[in-house]
């Protein structure tokens, strides 16, 4: 059953409901329509809070619009050589408004057509411009119908991803919303739609990093079914364009240890997996995006690692040789320096953890400090890693629900060591200069080696600290 739309419903607050209406209703009396349009009626149906409101207006030109909208706020013109303007209300909200507009390809990539406002354009004329035909939905102001004039509705209960029309070519970026698409609301994708998404490979040059990263992040931010976007990658020839994706692709595994088959089959589970820990322990924001494209890159050594011995398949040093690899692929597809610093620190370290249930309590407590360190200079803590060891875990099918003893030891100590951020340096430079030490080498070094040596466990407090580096300078 469809949902109410949110100018119904007044999900956008009650003086926005009424805003819209009223000017709903100027535009009516102008000899205008407005539709609501695009994403926020695909996630409305989806029972999925929109978290903007898109208004598409036929009939008026942007002058008599702007004309309308200037009597219920300020109005700026963002777009509009694209037909697109924005109302800022009294209250602080802002609504974009857009005319339909008419595209045709004139050259490569998402810039390569002329663009012309054409007010005089149907609703049905405007929705076949959109991408998909779950975001080609159209909800009518005026009377809160929906019009569905390319199945979309049916798509949606099919769990179907399927292209509207040709222009669908018109911008190669479409490709990753679809993958982002699938991830976020479990879709697969439609075999005609995935040999068009195939035939514009050859475009994929001609987008901008920043367009790239914008769908790839929204697969890690959003993905409820982060493996059904990466099917898609795989369905459409796209992840070719990606070799650290593609080249783990029948990449085998030790059936003992990994049931579940080839190594790109584990690194779906493991987004799978992923995702649902995020949910569970309550991951948002950059973090959820850290966490899920760790998930993503945590094998990527094993392509060039993994050999048989003595009859089994093993991967020794894949941690560390997905480190470069995945730090590539992040790069590749304009992740931000912050964030491929901490992914790749999670790469690093996500077999570390290996034995260290065999260490007596001490040796556990210096495994666990330093690995705080190391995963601090990354910018990561234990948490998040932990959270990463169980995804790869979990991620090898039925019955991979026991979690290693050492994720329960490293969390003991954890606590125990107050370490759920990484450990600070309890001897400062202001200790020894209080102490008759002289800025300089020396001091620096002291500094250094009593941090190693508060990692290891020679100190705990400020007198410690201090008893030892005389201990040192003797």
């Amino acid at each position: 059953m469809l949902k109410p739309h949110a100018a119904q419903r007044g999900d956008k607050g009650g003086k926005v409901n009424e805003k819209i209406k009223k000017i709903v209703t100027a535009v009516l009396q102008a000899g205008g329509r407005a539709y609501l349009v695009g994403g926020a009626v695909r996630d409305m149906i989806y029972g999925v809070q929109p978290k903007d409101l898109d208004i598409e207006v036929y009939g008026l030109d942007a002058e008599a619009l702007a004309s309308i909208l200037s009597t219920f706020g300020r109005v700026e013109a963002v777009g509009v050589s694209f037909g697109v303007l924005k109302l800022r209300t009294p209250e602080g909200e802002e609504l974009d408004f857009t005319l339909p507009r008419r595209e045709s390809k004139s050259g490569r990539g998402h810039k390569g057509f002329m663009v012309s406002v054409d007010p005089t354009m149907t609703p049905r004329d405007g929705a076949s411009r959109r991408d998909f035909t779950i975001n080609a939905l159209m909800v009518d102001l005026s009377d809160g119908r929906i019009l569905d004039f390319f199945g979309g509705v049916e798509d949606m209960k099919r769990g179907v991803l399927r292209h509207v029309s040709p222009a669908f070519s018109d911008d190669p970026l479409r490709v990753l919303r679809g993958v982002q698409f699938a991830a976020r609301f479990g879709l697969r994708i439609d075999p005609e739609t995935a040999d068009l998404c195939r035939s514009l490979m050859g475009e994929y040059p001609t987008l901008s990093k920043e367009r790239v990263w914008g769908e790839w992040e929204k697969w890690a931010r959003k993905g409820v079914h982060p493996s059904h976007g990466l099917d898609v990658l795989v369905q459409t020839g796209w992840v070719e364009l990606y070799p650290a994706l593609s080249n783990m692709i029948g990449v085998p595994q030790d059936p003992i240890h990994h049931p579940e088959g080839d190594v790109w089959t584990h690194t779906k589970l493991v987004c799978d997996r992923a995702a649902e820990i995020a949910a569970r322990d309550g991951v948002l924001g950059d973090d959820r995006v850290v966490l899920m494209l760790a998930a993503l890159c945590h094998d990527m050594g094993k392509p060039e690692k993994t050999t048989c011995r003595d009859g089994r398949v093993v991967s020794p040093g894949h941690a560390q040789a997905g480190v470069t690899i995945a730090a590539e692929f992040l790069r590749q597809i304009g992740a931000p320096a912050a964030v491929v610093e901490r992914v790749c620190v999670l790469v690093g370290e996500h077999m570390s953890y290996l034995n260290v249930a065999q260490l007596d309590q001490n040796a556990q407590a210096r495994f666990v400090r330093r690995l705080a360190h190391r995963l601090g200079e990354g910018g990561e803590t234990i948490p998040m890693l932990l959270r990463l060891i169980e995804a790869d875990h979990r991620g090898r099918g039925e019955g991979a629900n026991a979690l290693p003893a050492e994720i329960a030891v490293i969390s003991q100590v954890m606590e125990r060591e107050a370490l759920s951020a990484p450990p600070e340096p309890i001897l400062k430079g202001r200790h020894l200069i209080a102490l008759g030490w002289r800025p300089g080498v020396e001091l620096g070094r002291a500094l250094k080696a009593a941090f190693q040596a508060q990692l290891d466990g020679a100190f705990n407090d400020l007198d410690g600290a201090i008893r030892w580096v005389k201990s040192w300078a003797d």
